[in-house]
Formats: structure tokens, sequence, C-alpha cells
């Protein structure tokens, strides 16, 4: 691999308050071999491109990260709750989890993306690094309580940062999306409006959202969430804008 096609990938950092010793990023869709539909950086296994694509891919962030390929704690995303440790063993085989935490340096956190929202997580003295994907039906049922606890670590001493994902002008969603959220938090009602929605929908603000769920849990210091994945069809994957294409990844690990 040319350190030239590692260089080729258009990464975006966290602009947050991290360790020294933290290292995050995001993808965008630049920068890789897939062909239409998943142009170019696809990094997901399961969306019916090239096996031979996404391998390549895959290799050309680790080399951009100056981590082995095996270092990337990949999940199967089943829209749930459930966290793993990858300080465990090895997770080659890409567990059913929509979480991850470790304490291990160099071992990297992984979240694929496409409209819904990944948070990731460390604390201030830079130990533990956690990912989670929490699209709303995992955030409504848990998802970063549940990482939360597993870290051991109180919400005080925790940073997070949100990235890429689908925003309140584009994410149009039910009236039992609302009812799920407002039934368990009422205060979750200040992130539906009706404007710009259809008659009995409502349009969300996931990352308004998150930041509730983060606050409850004592999260204070949190930053990004100013992104649309719909409406930046330059950089993003839009599985609501698109239907079938690639997906971006999330990573955070520590030295």
């Amino acid at each position: 691999m040319s350190s030239e096609a590692a260089s080729s990938l258009t990464l975006i950092h966290p602009d947050w308050p991290a360790p020294e010793n933290i290292h995050a990023l995001c993808t965008t869709r630049a920068g890789g071999v897939s062909q239409p539909p998943w142009a170019s950086l696809n990094l997901g296994a399961h969306v019916g491109d090239a096996a031979e694509h996404v391998l390549e891919n895959r290799q050309r962030l680790a080399d951009a990260c100056k981590l082995p390929v095996g270092a990337f704690g990949w999940l199967n995303q089943v829209h749930g709750t459930r966290v793993v440790d990858l300080s465990a063993g090895d997770f080659a085989g890409a567990p059913d989890a929509d979480a991850s935490f470790t304490r291990v340096a160099g071992k990297a956190c992984a979240i694929l993306t496409a409209d819904c929202l990944p948070v990731i997580l460390c604390d201030q003295d830079g130990t533990t690094v956690a990912a989670a994907h929490a699209g709303w039906r995992s955030l409504c049922n848990g998802v970063l309580e549940n990482l939360v606890a597993r870290m051991e670590l109180p919400g005080d001493r925790l940073m997070a940062w949100l990235g890429p994902a689908i925003g309140p002008q584009a994410f149009e969603v039910g009236p039992e999306v609302k009812a799920a959220f407002t039934g368990q938090y009422p205060q979750a009602e200040v992130a539906f409006s009706s404007l710009g929605a259809r008659k009995g929908h409502y349009m969300a603000d996931i990352y308004r959202l998150a930041r509730q769920r983060l606050g409850m849990l004592g999260v204070k210091n949190i930053s990004g969430g100013t992104f649309c994945t719909v409406a930046d069809s330059q950089r993003f994957y839009s599985y609501r804008r698109d239907g079938v294409t690639g997906r971006m990844v999330t990573l955070i690990w520590k030295n």
C-alpha cells in the first residue's frame, strides 16, 4: 500500500478537548476504490459492495491511521443496545453489538454509519475510549446508558463527540418515534417539530436527543453535532437519501 493511496482519504478530525494520547476521526466517502453506488471509500462489508474493494478501503484506512488492520473492533450493528469490551479478546468475527469500549492501547472502537449517529467518548485522563451506534432505536432504548455504565467512569469525567448523522431538517419520523422518546423522558418533546414535516409526522433532532441522554448521565462536555449526512452528498453516504450506498466509519483509540 502506497502512502499516496492512504493520503488520498479525506478525514474529519473531531474538534474536542481530548487528551493527547486519544486519537479519533471520521471518514468521508472520498479516497477509496469502490464503484458506484458505493463510491468510493465504502467501509461496510454488508451493503453489497465487492469484498475486495472493502478490504482495500479498510487497508487504506489502517495505513492512514498507522494501525494494523486487525486493530479495528468491527461490530455487526443491529440497532440494539449491547456493549462489548474490546479489551476482552479478538473481535475479528464482528459480534452483534452497537457499542464498544476498551482500555487497551492501539485497539480502535469502530462504528459504521450512513445517517445514524456515531458517538465517541473518552475520559479526561485518557484511560478509556468508547463508541456507540446511536440510531434512534438504539438511542431510545439505552445504548448510551449501557455504554457509560460499562465504562465504569463518572459522567462528569467523560467527554463526547457527535459525528456525522442525519440533520434535523432531513429526519422526518412518525408519531411512534416521538412517543417512544417522550414516553420515557418528557423533555424530549423539544427535539421534535411539526414544521416542515408531513401531516402527523415530525422532524427529529437526533443530535439534541443524544445531548439530552448524555446530559442525564452527567456528561456535560459534548462536542460535534453540526453535520447532515443527507444534505452533504459530496462528503457523506446517506441511506435515507440513496438507499443502496456505502458506510463511513467513526473511530477512536488511545496510545
